[in-house]
C-alpha cells in the first residue's frame, strides 16, 4: 500500500488489479470521499471544492474511476458495468482506510452513491446525492422534455441527426452546448476552466458504454436503471440537491426525499446540474449545514 506523495496524491490498486488515482485535500477529523459524474469524467470540475470545504475542517479526497483521465484505462468494455464500479468504491474505501465517513456524489457519481449506500450504508455517516434522480427512465423523460420546449426546427434538426446516427456532427455538437449543455448543465460563460478541462479528459470508451452518444440518447449498460422502490432501505442521514434549472427534474428529487426514511432536499434555485459552480453560495452553505447538523447529532429531514 502506497503513501500518499507530497501533493496528497495516491494510486489505489483495486480488485481487478488496476490502479485509481485520489488525492487528499486538507486534514480533519471529518472525511468525505467525492464520486464524479460522466461516467469517465474526472475530478476536476470538484476543484470550486478547494475553495468552500478546507476552510470548515472537511477532509476529502477526489478519486479519478477506472478508465477515467488521471487513473489506468485499460480497453475492456466488460469493466464499464454499475456492479464493478460500486465494488470499485469499496475498494477505494477500504484502501484509504476510511469509515463513518461522509459519500458525496455527483450525477453518475450520485447514482453510484445510492448504489453504494444500499450495499454499504454501514460503513457511512451520512450520504450527499448531488443532481441524480433516482431512476435513468425518469431523467431520460424529463432531459427530452426539456428539448421540446425548444423551437420545433431546432428539435427537428436534432433528431435528423439522430436518426443519421451522426452523433459527431459539428452542428449537431453545437446544438446540444448551445440548447443543452449551457443552459441545463453549467450556466456560467463562459464555462470555468475545470469544468472544460474535465469535458476535455472525458473518458469516451467509459461514457458510450455506460451511457450512450450523449445526455439525450442513453443506450447504455445503466439505460435500465431504476432504484425508487430501494430508497427506503437507506436509513443513513442523506442530503438531496438539485438545480432549478437541471437536466434532473425537480419533483423527483423531491420525491426521493419523501421516501427516504432520513433524507433533506434542497433546490438550487439558480443552479443547473453543477450548482457548486452557477450557484455556489448557496450551494455550499447547504452542504456545511448537512455536515455541521449531522456532526452535532441535531441533523433532521
Amino acid at each position: 500500500m502506497s503513501d500518499f506523495d507530497e501533493s496528497g496524491s495516491r494510486l489505489v490498486r483495486i480488485a481487478s488489479g488496476h490502479h485509481v488515482w485520489t488525492r487528499r485535500v486538507g486534514r480533519a477529523p471529518t472525511k468525505m470521499l467525492t464520486l464524479h459524474g460522466g461516467p469517465g469524467c474526472t475530478h476536476e470540475y470538484f476543484e470550486v471544492f478547494e475553495d468552500h470545504l478546507a476552510r470548515d475542517e472537511i477532509e476529502f479526497y477526489y478519486y479519478d474511476q477506472l478508465g477515467s483521465y488521471y487513473s489506468d484505462q485499460p480497453d475492456d468494455a466488460s469493466l464499464w458495468t454499475v456492479e464493478r464500479f460500486r465494488s470499485e468504491v469499496e475498494d477505494v474505501r477500504r484502501e484509504l482506510s476510511l469509515d463513518g465517513f461522509y459519500l458525496f456524489g455527483n450525477s453518475w457519481g450520485g447514482m453510484l452513491g445510492i448504489e453504494y449506500a444500499l450495499h454499504h450504508q454501514e460503513r457511512l455517516k451520512g450520504l450527499i446525492v448531488s443532481n441524480m434522480t433516482a431512476s435513468i427512465p425518469a431523467y431520460v423523460k424529463h432531459v427530452n422534455e426539456l428539448r421540446e420546449k425548444l423551437p420545433k426546427a431546432l428539435v427537428d434538426e436534432m433528431l435528423a441527426f439522430e436518426r443519421a446516427g451522426d452523433y459527431e456532427a459539428p452542428r449537431y455538437q453545437e446544438l446540444l452546448t448551445e440548447h443543452l449543455y449551457r443552459k441545463h448543465i453549467c450556466r456560467l460563460d463562459p464555462w470555468p476552466a475545470p469544468v472544460q478541462r474535465c469535458m476535455d479528459h472525458l473518458s469516451m470508451p467509459v461514457y458510450n458504454t455506460m451511457q450512450g452518444p450523449n445526455e439525450f440518447v442513453v443506450t447504455g449498460t445503466f439505460k435500465d436503471w431504476d432504484r425508487w422502490d430501494d430508497l427506503e432501505r437507506i436509513t443513513v442521514p442523506t442530503l438531496l440537491v438539485v438545480g432549478r434549472h437541471d437536466t434532473m427534474r425537480v419533483e423527483d428529487v423531491e420525491e426521493m426525499g419523501r421516501r427516504m426514511p432520513h433524507a433533506r432536499v434542497h433546490v438550487c434555485e439558480n443552479g443547473s446540474h453543477m450548482p457548486f459552480w452557477d450557484d455556489a453560495e448557496d450551494y455550499f452553505e447547504t452542504l456545511r449545514a448537512f455536515v455541521r447538523d449531522v456532526e452535532r447529532g441535531s441533523f433532521v429531514s
